[in-house]
């Protein structure tokens, strides 16, 4: 049966656990078993419907630039992929949670 998940590509709040280098930016990709891409997002808020969701699910992200996603998934696997917007680096990462 499919799941609701919440993936969340975080940077910039990685700061407060004192990670040096969090990524400023983070893009966040998700890709179907085969490898092609489905969605992305650069920021959790440009796609207001997903933030409501994302917000409801109570997994909004700390910082405004991270990235988020609301998602309906079947079983199987889906490689997300945190990388810097605009070719920025750092250390970011990657979490998913099973939501409602």
């Amino acid at each position: 049966d499919p799941i609701n998940v919440v993936i969340r590509g975080i940077g910039p709040s990685l700061t407060a656990y004192n990670v040096a280098g969090a990524l400023p930016d983070p893009f966040l990709e998700l890709h179907d078993g085969n490898g092609s891409l489905i969605t992305s997002n650069d920021n959790w808020q440009q796609d207001s419907l997903q933030a409501v969701q994302i917000q409801a699910a109570g997994l909004a992200p700390g910082n405004a630039l991270e990235s988020a996603l609301f998602m309906t998934l079947n079983p199987g696997a889906y490689p997300a992929i945190v990388k810097g917007a605009q070719s920025t680096t750092g250390v970011g990462l990657v979490e998913v949670f099973k939501t409602q």
